[in-house]
């Protein structure tokens, strides 16, 4: 039970247009990979492990700080939704402790957000910089989802338009896990639980410690492992209601390593959760008519609103 690697150099970043029939390949090769599990990994897109681990490394940098430094960079509230921000600890999953990591997200690429620019100078271009390109990639990648449901190749993109604006929660998010000792993890406890994404769907990127697992159809979780230069890819809960439930956002979780050597190890990820602009109608594609049309922030607001203030969203794996 493993997760498919798709190879998707045709289409990966500073290429050319891919032809029809590179197009047609990589779509199939996709959804046939949502259909069964709700993940896939993709190759060769253009965004190589040196790229990710510099993030990876600048953003460790910042975590490091004292909290009372990092403080001064938390989240803001009192906002329509909440995420900009660093974030200590956050439970994903409303039965459990609190997971151990602590994150920080970029949501837009206002010039007004609060960096600490003075602490962690190379934080704020790092973020952006690899924001943008996360971004240019999500754009590829809805290009070919919608070949691939029988859409209009622009039906994403069409309400996505608003990607790194208060418009829309498309969310970057770096997230650090501590060393753990044994002896202090909680009953049930996890570096991140056990939980679904929200949006239309995440480009994950793992360190070398990987450590994510996957619910598959059997109801047993499957390791999700870190791969050279590739990025994880999978539906969220946006997505699983456009389609009428046809694509499942499939649960997933980061437990606690069994092994006493990975407990030593801290874990490091990237997320780039691609969420609808606020006023995208999420009105069921492919003639179906489930669920009655909703816009995207009515739909957060609906089945999320009480994480907005709990944990802010979204999650991070």
């Amino acid at each position: 039970m493993n997760i498919e690697v798709v190879d998707f150099g045709a289409a990966g970043l500073g290429k050319p247009e891919p032809s029809a029939t590179e197009m047609e390949q990589i779509s199939r090769e996709i959804i046939r990979a949502f259909r069964d599990i709700g993940f896939v990994y993709l190759k060769n897109t253009g965004i190589e492990d040196q790229t990710v681990f510099r993030v990876m490394d600048i953003s460790k940098n910042f975590f490091q700080l004292p909290k009372d430094i990092k403080q001064q960079y938390a989240r803001i509230l009192d906002c329509e939704i909440p995420s900009q921000g660093w974030i200590e600890l956050e439970s994903l999953n409303s039965t459990n402790s609190e997971d151990l990591k602590e994150v920080f997200n970029l949501t837009s690429l206002s010039e007004s957000h609060n960096w600490p620019v003075d602490h962690d100078p190379e934080f704020t271009r790092s973020m952006e910089s690899f924001f943008k390109a996360c971004w240019q990639l999500s754009v590829r990648v809805m290009k070919i989802i919608a070949l691939g449901l029988g859409l209009e190749s622009d039906f994403f993109m069409s309400k996505h338009k608003k990607i790194g604006s208060n418009q829309n929660p498309t969310t970057l998010r770096t997230a650090y896990y501590p060393q753990i000792q044994r002896s202090s993890v909680k009953e049930n406890q996890m570096r991140c639980g056990e939980h679904s994404d929200y949006g239309t769907f995440t480009l994950l990127f793992q360190d070398k410690n990987g450590g994510l697992e996957v619910m598959h159809k059997s109801g047993q979780f499957i390791a999700a492992p870190y791969i050279p230069n590739t990025v994880l890819l999978n539906i969220a809960d946006t997505l699983q209601r456009w389609s009428a439930d046809t694509l499942i956002s499939t649960k997933h979780r980061v437990p606690i390593p069994q092994a006493d050597d990975m407990l030593n190890k801290p874990r490091r990820s990237v997320a780039f959760f691609v969420h609808p602009d606020h006023n995208a109608s999420l009105e069921c594609f492919g003639g179906l008519d489930k669920y009655s049309p909703i816009t995207s922030l009515q739909f957060l607001k609906k089945n999320y609103g009480n994480l907005f203030i709990r944990d802010s969203y979204p999650t991070s794996d």
